[in-house]
């Protein structure tokens, strides 16, 4: 607790600290902290793409390292930062968990720690050879709210964070140069332009950079995104007078200079090496080798970034008291599922599993209720509405992430919901399909906000304008726009929310060569599980006419199901289908092949199953698809024809074996998936984490259930890990789910007692997830047990 002497005034900081973070209900040792099972190194390999720095639930600050491959334009993963890259070029104050775009998205003003003389433009190192530094895992510490990392170079930083601001302190050899750099302009995308004013009087260094372009490298229509479309404003105080200051553009240095602008723009390489703006101060450490910074960030102005660190860290406050802070932020959070049993590395992932689903949405609002909108203009807060949320993966987090957020954090779910509306609001109306901060990017396909805010609605959430959100979303799935026969950003980025809908309509499937979409197939899948949704919330409304509709609809996936071949299978206008086929291959769908693709009608699996020939059948081709011809499990990806865990499209696809009469079998995959696939160290996740996405499908796999289908609440039951598990309803009455027998060789479910009475099917309705109660398994190591094989049993 550096330069905090009086026992008082640690008092008064912490008593500051606890009553805008307060102290969990029931308190627990530090060994038994969930914060403290966490490890945010989880997913830093493998394509994961997570971060292990310093962030709080949904916060707006994620303050984490940009590594460095050698080239200033790029980095060494996705999101900033890869486990066996050991360089960083700076500290960054935003990121995205789990995007996959390389880079992401974000990785705005890195703030680097450097030991030696600033004498030349750290924008013309364009190799980061020297304005960087190696660093050791050794010296490297990452927790929950806090990231600690010692760098090669002799410097050291130590952060910690709040919602939206955060503090740091920065230790540098005493007997060598001290300089902190900001490097405005190197967000992981480049920029369009970026600012930096030092005020020498105040011990300040304040900025922005207004950058966006997340995929704008992607070469099936990345170009479309290389635009602006947020500012991040920042400003940084710190303890101690500056010995010297400087400002650099391009390759000009400045010393002495006080404000700088300029972009690098959202080329890469060549394109862009050598471009860009930032400044740095510098510190005498012959006498004090400590610095501490106070930072706060906004996307609406700098008042609002300064605001924010005002009313969010006490001005006395250290990062040790600041992290506590952070800690206690996440016991809460994670206390929202408490498990019994299972190994410390069973405990490890599945806490980490819910630390990185728990991250996002991310917020946007600034304190005072301000944020800004999709139309670029600051907006307040709706009525009623708690906080301004943004980061929507759409495609990704409609299968399982949202559906974790509502079940755990229903307000937060509404107020997200609310969040999309006002952006689509302010967007001509549309709902986009990915939204970054106040960006709408277009990335990926089918129209997930539709699936999303049906699910919300159905798992009980009500604190958003319910119907404004169906009226709008129906327009969006009934009334075509100009941008629906747009091919700008096509394939990956297509801007049309429901392209081509007026073909659409009429031919009641996309057709490849006509629809305006990364692939036909593929989208027809999507809106049909899209409709399929707003079916059900039409239904829960009392809108019957456009529930029946929407339901017809729903069922339109019948049209690109080809029964001559039994793969789903890309259609041309005239009705004819693309041929040669070949089900290994991705003609026609995003992402996936048709192997994959042709499992994705999680609304009608009993239809699909008729369709392939009856459900021995079925169940007979999904053991194909999990196992290779030997017996043995394909579950990693790399094979086109089978299952692949790192993406989404079939992530779903272990738990149809429930409607085929075979649950064993997936409570035998998921278990497979749930020991192999996942684990513990930085290669636990089986690819991007996609905002969260397979982290949710991982605490679900756990807790021994998983989302029958979008714009429902039921559940598929699986087989628990954990002896007992008490899943906190804010306001509610828990969800407590016990398996006595839980360890690795139980793995079957014998029986089931939901509150009490036998279940003999392998779902449970909504009155689970909306009213809670109990579910006690008897599992067992046998597969033959012979529960909910029957036809009562099924979900339908």
């Amino acid at each position: 607790m550096r330069r905090l002497g009086a026992r008082a005034t640690v008092a008064a900081v912490v008593t500051a600290l606890a009553a805008a973070t307060p102290l969990p209900a029931v308190a627990a040792s530090a060994a038994e902290r969930p914060s403290a099972l966490v490890d945010p190194l989880i997913g830093s390999l493998n394509g994961g793409n997570t971060f292990p720095g310093a962030t709080l639930p949904q916060g707006m600050i994620a303050w984490s390292p940009t590594s460095t491959t050698g080239d200033q334009t790029n980095t060494g993963a996705a999101n900033g930062y890869h486990y066996d890259t050991t360089r960083t070029r700076g500290l960054s104050l935003t990121h995205v968990n789990g995007a996959g775009c390389h880079p992401g998205a974000a990785g705005d003003v890195p703030v680097m720690p450097f030991v030696g003389d600033v004498t030349s433009s750290p924008s013309a190192d364009t190799k980061d050879a020297v304005y960087a530094s190696d660093f050791s895992h050794a010296d490297e510490r990452a927790v929950p709210g806090r990231y600690t990392l010692g760098l090669k170079s002799g410097a050291k930083a130590d952060l910690a964070v709040s919602q939206r601001a955060g503090v740091a302190d920065f230790t540098f050899p005493a007997d060598r140069p001290a300089n902190l750099l900001f490097r405005v302009s190197n967000s992981l995308n480049g920029s369009e332009d970026a600012r930096v004013d030092i005020d020498a009087a105040h011990r300040k260094v304040t900025g922005w950079v207004h950058t966006g372009a997340f995929c704008g490298r992607r070469a099936n229509g990345g170009t479309n995104n290389r635009k602006s479309y947020y500012k991040l404003y920042f400003s940084a105080s710190f303890d101690r007078a500056f010995s010297s200051v400087g400002t650099w553009k391009d390759s000009a240095l400045s010393p002495g200079a006080t404000t700088a602008s300029g972009g690098e723009g959202y080329a890469t390489g060549a394109d862009r090496a050598g471009r860009g703006s930032g400044g740095w101060v510098g510190f005498d450490t012959s006498f004090d080798n400590d610095v501490r910074m106070r930072i706060g960030i906004s996307y609406v102005s700098l008042a609002g970034a300064e605001n924010n660190l005002r009313e969010e860290i006490p001005s006395r406050a250290g990062v040790a008291q600041v992290a506590e802070s952070g800690a206690r932020a996440w016991d809460r959070e994670l206390n929202s599922v408490r498990v019994d049993g299972g190994s410390p590395a069973r405990r490890t992932t599945f806490y980490t599993a819910l630390y990185h689903a728990l991250m996002q949405p991310n917020l946007i609002s600034d304190r005072d209720g301000r944020y800004r909108g999709m139309d670029q203009a600051i907006h307040r807060l709706a009525r009623g509405q708690g906080a301004q949320y943004s980061n929507f993966s759409g495609w990704d987090q409609y299968r399982a992430q949202i559906q974790l957020l509502a079940l755990l954090r229903p307000r937060v779910a509404g107020d997200f919901a609310q969040s999309l509306y006002n952006f689509a609001r302010q967007n001509g109306g549309v709902w986009d399909r990915w939204v970054h901060i106040s960006g709408a990017t277009h990335v990926m396909t089918g129209d997930p906000s539709a699936a999303t805010l049906a699910t919300f609605y159905a798992m009980g959430v009500r604190n958003f304008d319910y119907r404004g959100a169906f009226d709008s979303l129906l327009r969006q799935a009934t009334v075509p726009t100009p941008d629906s026969l747009s091919d700008a950003g096509c394939p990956g980025q297509c801007t049309g929310q429901r392209p081509g809908l007026a073909q659409y309509l009429v031919s009641q499937y996309a057709p490849q060569d006509a629809c305006h979409c990364w692939g036909g197939a593929a989208e027809t899948l999507e809106d049909a599980v899209a409709d399929s949704a707003l079916a059900s919330w039409a239904k829960l409304l009392g809108r019957d006419a456009d529930a029946k509709s929407l339901a017809g609809r729903g069922g339109w996936w019948r049209n690109v199901f080809n029964p001559a071949t039994g793969y789903v299978q890309a259609r041309k206008l005239d009705g004819s289908w693309v041929t040669p086929f070949n089900p290994g291959s991705d003609l026609g769908f995003a992402q996936g092949t048709s192997a994959t693709y042709t499992w994705m009608v999680p609304q009608d699996v009993q239809g699909l199953a008729a369709a392939m020939g009856g459900r021995e059948r079925a169940a007979q081709r999904l053991d194909g698809f999990f196992h290779k011809a030997d017996g043995s499990w394909s579950l990693r990806g790399g094979d086109a024809l089978r299952y692949d865990a790192t993406n989404e499209p079939g992530i779903h696809a272990p738990w149809l074996y429930n409607a085929l009469g075979q649950p064993s079998k997936t409570q035998a995959t998921v278990r497979q998936i749930v020991d192999t696939v996942y684990g513990t160290g930085p290669a636990g996740l089986p690819g991007n984490d996609d905002l969260g996405t397979m982290s949710a499908w991982y605490v679900f796999a756990a807790l021994g259930f998983y989302p029958k289908t979008p714009g429902s609440a039921d559940l598929l039951l699986g087989a628990p890990v954990f002896r007992r598990a008490v899943l906190d309803r804010p306001g509610g009455t828990d969800i407590v789910v016990t398996a006595p027998a839980a360890d690795d060789t139980h793995v079957y479910v014998a029986g089931v007692r939901q509150n009490g009475r036998e279940l003999t099917r392998s779902w449970v309705g909504p009155s689970l997830t909306l009213s809670g109660g109990r579910l006690d398994f008897r599992l067992s190591t046998d597969a033959g047990t012979g529960w909910a094989t029957g036809e009562e049993a099924l979900p339908h």
